[in-house]
């Protein structure tokens, strides 16, 4: 009996690391120290899990015009701060703020979007937890 309880718990534990080691803490991905704003026009919200995407097309460090992938937060928690997949329309124009990556070119953390029409929208970063105000 003390041997399946043990081959339970260590099974258990190893479904546990999988899945933590799954999703990944900011700093392994993303630079605090490298800090972005980018405004663009909307190409697609991907509304995934465990992170919810965002791809805008906005100029890059040199004027060229690229595609960015944005991590957000995940879909439950972005829903909850009054985010739906249908919020972010292709072509709707927006403003990212958050960080870049570490080491791939084109691809950021977002802490927050701003809606053309002044509203600001918790992006759900892994960096900043907290709910921005409204932009007035």
């Amino acid at each position: 009996m003390h041997v399946r309880t043990l081959l339970v718990f260590v099974a258990g534990s190893v479904l546990v690391a999988n899945s933590a080691t799954a999703h990944h803490a900011f700093a392994a991905d993303y630079d605090a120290d490298r800090p972005i704003k980018l405004t663009g026009e909307v190409t697609l919200l991907e509304w995934t899990n465990p992170h919810a995407r965002l791809y805008i097309n906005a100029p890059n460090d040199e004027g060229e015009v690229v595609n960015w992938d944005l991590e957000l937060g995940p879909p439950n928690g972005l829903m909850r701060q009054g985010l739906r997949r249908d919020s972010l329309q292709p072509g709707t124009v927006v403003t990212v703020e958050g960080f870049l990556h570490r080491t791939k070119v084109n691809i950021a953390n977002a802490r927050t979007v701003t809606l053309d029409d002044g509203r600001r929208v918790f992006a759900g970063s892994s960096f900043d937890t907290t709910q921005p105000e409204e932009a007035q």
